[in-house]
């Protein structure tokens, strides 16, 4: 057993494919540097992230997959499913021992795992795009927090910079401790340190412009008008607008008195 240490990046994984392939390893199980090590009798090697290598492995998939295939790959490790890295190692050698593309082949443990991966990635970056919802800053920036259950933030970053183009945003993953600020002219990633009581009326009265939570209520009060409870149908409002994004969403927080 070879336990793989890497840096937890897209680009570092890919470099650590190019070393299993050059270092033929076999049993392969990874593991994100500083994270503890269970595994007390593998033998360890150590990935240094290596632009070129990790180019390498990815001009390769491109001359095997289409596009789509591709985006598969990454959308899979973006996903943060169980044991993500081993189920797209074992794509990619899927896709590096066969002649023809494989992208099809959904009789494959690994082929089918990642198309699983990216329909529940597509489902969550649809859901976020729906239930994003932002306030206003006293110095006019819109900012949101979300928790998504897989990380999407890039996956959703077009989607709004071509909505929100003439508007300073931020989105912030309060659950991986990132966000993507757009400044009007591009978009950065940026580490933030929010504490948890961002949400509540308290943060929001002193951080908010003063029209926010007039504009808040008016949302509020139109949720509740469009609602009519005798047609109210909670399994399939559950089904479509999940619990665990409720915090979030403006709709679903009590009016503050």
């Amino acid at each position: 057993m070879h336990q793989v240490v890497y840096d937890g990046t897209y680009e570092g994984w890919l470099t650590a494919v190019f070393d299993i392939y050059e270092y033929r390893l076999q049993d392969v199980i990874f593991c994100i540097e500083g994270q503890p090590n269970t595994l007390l009798f593998a033998e360890s090697h150590n990935v240094i992230t290596d632009t070129s290598k990790a180019k390498r492995v990815l001009n390769g998939l491109k001359k095997k997959l289409s596009p789509d295939g591709v985006k598969a790959v990454y959308s899979t490790f973006m996903s943060e499913i169980d044991n993500a890295e081993c189920k797209i190692l074992e794509f990619v050698r899927h896709v590096f021992s066969n002649s023809k593309n494989i992208e099809g082949d959904l009789a494959h443990p690994a082929v089918r795992k990642v198309s699983e991966a990216v329909k529940m990635m597509r489902r969550e970056s649809h859901r976020m795009k729906a239930f994003i919802r932002f306030k206003l800053t006293k110095d006019n920036l819109y900012y949101s927090i979300v928790e998504p259950d897989c990380n999407v933030l890039p996956f959703i970053e077009g989607h709004f910079k071509s909505r929100y183009a003439d508007q300073r945003w931020l989105i912030y993953d309060a659950k991986r401790k990132y966000g993507i600020y757009y400044d009007l002219n591009e978009t950065n990633i940026v580490q933030l340190h929010f504490s948890k009581d961002m949400v509540s009326a308290k943060a929001t009265t002193e951080i908010c412009d003063e029209q926010e939570e007039f504009f808040q209520h008016l949302w509020r009060r139109y949720f509740s008008s469009v609602n009519i409870a005798s047609r109210k149908n909670m399994k399939l409002h559950l089904q479509h607008m999940p619990k665990r994004y409720w915090k979030y969403l403006t709709e679903k927080q009590p009016e503050s008195h």
